[in-house]
């Protein structure tokens, strides 16, 4: 029996101000609150009240047989937590229906899997505690920032615990074989792999609204002609940012009531299922082995790393941000640790990406910048500055240890001067007002003396 399953990435980065050259070293507070607040409470009511409301309708109505998953980042839900509350609760009412399933990821939607296996296992760690805290699931199935995939991250989940991982279904490495059905990882079989059908996905994703498209405009039922039609495949993975429901697909263009009717129309005309992506892994068999030795993604046409690590710019500000991983161990200053948190999600370094930039295109579905170089310059701004604030906990060589010594002994200085200060106005309040007398003249107010001197 076929079966579809739907998974939605959820993620939104904290956004950086302004952070000129000047800043470094005399301004700690990097984030542009203004803009982060506006869009999320912008997409709040055009994709994520408005598509949960959906989705919970159509679980009810279907009696459970519509299930679907979601990847929420840890950055997501911390504004979630800060700009719109409600949506946690409405991420919670479908937790409650026990028809979706949340998935594992980073912390921070990061490339970390890309450099560092320790801070990599810490963030899937942070972000599972969350998911927990807010939908009482332990994750049992991972999908990485961006679908990257490679046999040594997938060894690493496989590690870990985990039953199965999503990717991309990339023509370069499947070839001839096709997405719509399981695999595990080469280094460990124990993973099982479940690869995005990216043709399916990106008709709802990126074509659904387009004039220009052969199939527009598309409905459910010819879109479950095509699912119908794929006769000796088990399943489809389609595998979607959540915000195309509303914002990328504005309502307007009958996004939502696409994914009503599609529900209604497959279990009219088939037996096809609904499924997570727990069940999908539960449900069929592996059929083959894929190798993937180099990372791949479900970014661009190039289905690679590039759109985040494809010029020099990207690469020297990652090279530079997990320089500094080893001495983050030691520390355990919270406001350091969030910063830290928040310098490493992959939306920075894909604002830098140049690959459509002297074309007139570029990345920039809320991109806060208006050119790669300058996302690049004020990335290291930013992190300049955070350099400075590492150091003075953690130095880094004999200079820096010298200079962290000064730097304390400036701030025991300022902050005695300070106590005295207090002290001695302190003082001067308790301190009674002396009223000085003023002696008489003898010379009467308003009366010249002619006398000589």
């Amino acid at each position: 029996m076929k079966a579809i399953c739907f998974y939605f990435q959820v993620h939104q980065p904290f956004r950086y101000r302004r952070y000129r050259f000047f800043d470094i070293g005399n301004d700690h507070y990097y984030y542009d609150d203004y803009s982060n607040e506006s869009i999320l409470q912008k997409l709040t009511k055009s994709c994520y009240l408005p598509a949960n409301k959906l989705m919970l309708e159509l679980i009810n109505k279907h009696n459970g047989k519509f299930k679907i998953a979601f990847s929420i980042s840890g950055l997501a839900l911390e504004q979630f937590e800060l700009y719109a509350p409600e949506v946690i609760d409405s991420f919670k009412m479908l937790a409650d229906t026990g028809h979706v399933e949340f998935l594992s990821e980073t912390y921070s939607h990061s490339l970390v899997s890309l450099n560092n296996k320790e801070l990599f296992i810490r963030q899937i760690h942070e972000h599972d505690k969350m998911i927990e805290k807010y939908f009482g699931q332990k994750p049992a199935v991972f999908r990485n920032s961006e679908l990257i995939y490679s046999d040594e991250i997938g060894e690493t989940i496989a590690e870990m615990g985990f039953k199965a991982i999503l990717t991309e279904g990339a023509r370069h490495i499947l070839g001839w074989k096709s997405p719509n059905f399981l695999y595990v990882n080469a280094n460990n079989p124990r993973l099982k792999v479940l690869m995005r059908n990216y043709k399916l996905s990106d008709d709802i994703a990126f074509r659904f609204s387009n004039h220009n498209w052969s199939e527009f405009p598309l409905k459910a039922e010819k879109y479950f002609g095509w699912i119908k039609s794929l006769v000796k495949d088990e399943f489809i993975n389609l595998f979607v940012d959540y915000e195309v429901f509303g914002e990328y697909q504005r309502a307007d263009t009958g996004i939502f009531n696409f994914m009503r009717q599609l529900p209604e129309v497959v279990f009219k005309h088939s037996e096809i299922t609904f499924d997570t992506p727990s069940e999908i892994a539960s449900k069929f068999q592996p059929v083959s082995v894929v190798s993937v030795p180099q990372p791949i993604s479900w970014a661009d046409e190039e289905r690679d790393l590039s759109a985040w690590l494809g010029n020099e710019m990207q690469e020297e500000a990652f090279k530079n941000l997990y320089e500094l991983a080893p001495r983050m161990n030691v520390v355990s200053d919270i406001d350091l640790w969030k910063d830290w948190n928040y310098l490493q999600t992959s939306d920075h370094f894909y604002h830098m990406c140049t690959k459509y930039f002297s074309g007139g295109e570029i990345h920039n579905h809320f991109n806060p910048y208006d050119s790669p170089y300058e996302a690049f310059i004020n990335y290291m701004n930013v992190l300049s500055d955070f350099k400075l604030r590492l150091n003075a906990l953690v130095p880094e060589n004999e200079l820096e240890i010298e200079i962290a010594g000064l730097n304390k002994l400036l701030i025991e200085k300022d902050a005695k001067l300070k106590k005295y200060e207090n002290e001695l106005k302190a003082m001067q309040s308790k301190r009674p007002v002396k009223h000085s007398v003023i002696p008489k003249s003898k010379t009467s107010p308003g009366i010249v003396s002619n006398k000589k001197p």
